[in-house]
């Protein structure tokens, strides 16, 4: 059994002991804390928060347990109900409310699940705010309500609104679209995106081959959208016809996009390509962008070079943030970037809102094919299809290719990190350096990097490296790998 406590929430296998798994214990200890943070916040308030959950077989009872520990604590609850994480997220902002409890344990299998926490703008509360509420958890320093003093439940489904916003958004060219007449190929891993995905591709005129879309929380698959969990969904995009496949992980924040062949469009590159369609269409969208700096791009440091080199080849200005999403939007909002987001499908639009919405990618990947004509002049006629649409694997192939290897260094001792980074950092000194989040070595003039960062979950140090060929990112991992090991003896 497992629990991980984190800044970002709580996430664990149902089943256990206190402490040891994701309890009810637990839950109402978190959820508690999480009310004491609004009280702090809002003294005298009657706070409401929105709480969203996706399918997974635990999800029924972990939200009566985080509803009732809210009334508990004289906290109004605004039931979403079978939600996507970015639909939750859009509540809180159209409810006005003062925060919000996504429960979802994303890409993780059936067993696990886990609370994610929003603040009152529909984003993941900081490092600050985490760290102060797991003390306070750790600490049981709440009380709860009497009897006049309880909160109530309302229930409402959002996932209308929410798709209204991505369809209403100026980026997303819905005529385009429904002239294209696209048929695609979903697998929503049975989960939410089985409800909210098939709304968006009816509301857009796009033909949707469902896979797995049944929201029963039994996962047909390992739910994380990787390419060897998506035999199926490459099968059927292929031999349907399907102008490319979908496919969403269980809380719907991360899309990754099938070519029409079935080969992987590949993760990193669906923020690649949207990004690259929304800095094409500025000066027809939007000649005084309402963000701030109009051409700026935003994605974490172990995310490919590939956003860098579509934004400046765009004339823009590309910079990178620590992982996680709350790091990606604080960074976006410093740069005020346009579009921004994370390598593995996570695309943030701040058209929109600021967080990972995989309706979103859908919706400015559909405009991108549409337009993509317009945008590129010169496509040659065997990269169309018979319905004179761009080839999906076309759009891969003109994007800058790079590959990426993940390694990992196993650590007996996890107190040797901080010398094992040092020591790199050291031996790299006449490379650009990046130390926001571990380190990360750039090789700008053959356009490679690695990165090593400390595991917030494993005792070990992981390793992300990127170059123009899988045998060259492959070797310095190994470069990295070895001289970790020699540190460690």
């Amino acid at each position: 059994m497992s629990l991980i406590k984190s800044i970002s929430g709580i996430r664990g296998t149902i089943g256990g002991n206190p402490g040891e798994a994701l309890t009810p214990v637990d839950i109402v200890k978190f959820v508690s804390a999480y009310c004491v943070r609004l009280k702090n916040l809002y003294p005298g308030r009657k706070c409401r928060v929105v709480v969203g959950r996706d399918a997974r077989l635990s999800g029924e009872m972990v939200e009566e347990l985080v509803c009732g520990t809210l009334v508990a604590c004289g906290t109004d609850v605004i039931k979403a109900g079978l939600a996507s994480t970015p639909t939750t997220e859009m509540a809180v902002i159209l409810e006005k409310a003062e925060g919000g409890i996504i429960i979802t344990a994303s890409h993780n299998p059936r067993q696990w699940n886990a609370l994610k926490l929003l603040n009152e703008k529909g984003e993941f509360l900081d490092a600050r705010e985490g760290a102060e509420l797991l003390d306070c958890a750790e600490k049981g320093e709440f009380s709860f309500e009497g009897v006049d003093s309880l909160g109530k439940v309302v229930t409402k489904d959002f996932a209308d609104k929410h798709v209204d916003a991505v369809v209403s958004c100026p980026y997303v060219d819905v005529e385009a679209i429904r002239k294209a007449h696209f048929k695609v190929a979903l697998d929503a891993v049975n989960s939410v995106g089985g409800i909210i995905m098939p709304m968006l591709f009816e509301r857009l005129g796009v033909e949707c081959v469902k896979i797995n879309c049944e929201p029963t929380g039994n996962f047909a698959h390992n739910p994380e959208p990787l390419p060897t969990n998506l035999t199926e969904l490459s099968e059927i995009t292929a031999s349907s016809g399907a102008d490319f496949g979908v496919s969403v992980d269980p809380d719907v924040d991360r899309i990754a996009l099938m070519c029409e062949d079935g080969s992987p469009f590949g993760e990193e590159y669906t923020l690649v390509a949207v990004s690259d369609y929304v800095l094409a269409s500025l000066e027809r969208i939007r000649p005084s962008h309402p963000i701030g700096n109009r051409r700026a791009t935003v994605s974490n440091l172990s995310s490919s070079r590939a956003l860098k080199d579509v934004t400046e080849a765009r004339g823009g200005t590309y910079t990178a943030s620590a992982v996680g999403e709350v790091n990606v939007t604080a960074e976006m909002r410093r740069t005020g970037a346009v579009i921004g987001g994370e390598g593995n499908g996570g695309v943030i639009f701040p058209e929109v809102h600021y967080g990972r919405d995989a309706l979103v990618g859908a919706a400015l990947f559909l405009s991108y094919l549409a337009r993509y004509k317009e945008i590129y002049k010169d496509v040659p006629a065997e990269c169309m299809n018979p319905k004179g649409i761009v080839k999906v694997s076309a759009v891969r192939d003109r994007l800058p290719r790079y590959f990426i290897e993940k390694h990992r260094i196993e650590l007996n001792d996890p107190a040797k990190v901080d010398a094992v980074l040092a020591a790199i950092k050291k031996r790299y000194s006449d490379k650009r350096i990046t130390d926001i989040d571990g380190v990360k070595i750039d090789f700008d003039t053959e356009k490679k990097w690695v990165h090593l960062r400390k595991s917030n979950t494993e005792p070990i140090i992981r390793v992300y490296a990127e170059a123009p060929t899988s045998s060259e990112a492959d070797a310095i991992a190994d470069e990295i790998v070895m001289l970790a090991d020699s540190i460690l003896g």
